[in-house]
């Protein structure tokens, strides 16, 4: 009996290491500076980190969709770098998945309109009114859901985040009910409901 017992949490160890090691990578990773690779994750880089605790102190993740055709993120990030504080955010994510990090970590772009949210219609708004704002969250827009404004991200996209929103919490040290669809905290298009969909999945996923 103890013998089996051994046997199944040493197998349970050998099963759980490489996830563990995975998780201390990125977290490394995720805590360098410069322009590095991230696994998983095709990322272009118009910004280079610096040392992160010179980085804007972000509290928050808002998660935005734009109204632009597949392959607009690339011209929105570039327009971005040329102008970093334009009405935009840091991070920028193609339909195939691809990250363009536009803007230093130290600037602070223009988006959110106040998080003028009260209603409680998807979250309890006592946390977020007039809290949760640009100047406390680091911005993340999705490209692509032109010309159907309710068409969800792309499988790329979905697969992109899940490593992307684990490497900006390790950063920034952002706990996951820190993450934010621009929906739940400004009033927006009633046609649909923007960046929601990403920022529960960023929330279901943990650690």
């Amino acid at each position: 009996m103890i013998f089996r017992l051994f046997a199944a949490a040493l197998a349970a160890s050998f099963l759980l290491s490489p996830v563990a090691a995975e998780t201390n990578d990125l977290t490394t990773i995720a805590r360098s500076s410069g322009a590095p690779e991230i696994p998983g994750l095709k990322i272009v880089w118009l910004a280079s980190w610096g040392d992160v605790a010179k980085a804007h102190p972000w509290r928050n993740i808002i998660v935005h969709q734009t109204e632009g055709p597949a392959g607009s993120a690339r011209g929105g990030a570039l327009e971005q770098a040329k102008n970093p504080t334009r009405r935009g955010v840091t991070v920028w994510v193609e339909t195939d998945g691809t990250v363009y990090w536009a803007v230093a970590e130290t600037l602070v772009p223009t988006h959110g309109d106040g998080a003028n949210r009260n209603d409680n219609k998807y979250i309890d708004n006592k946390a977020t009114y007039r809290q949760v704002v640009r100047d406390n969250s680091i911005g993340v827009e999705f490209a692509g859901n032109f010309p159907d404004v309710a068409k969800g991200p792309t499988e790329a996209q979905i697969a992109a985040w899940r490593i992307l929103v684990r490497v900006l919490r390790a950063r920034y040290d952002i706990p996951r009910e820190r993450v934010y669809a621009h929906n739940w905290i400004d009033y927006k298009d009633a046609r649909y409901c923007e960046g929601c969909a990403l920022a529960t999945l960023a929330r279901e996923w943990g650690e």
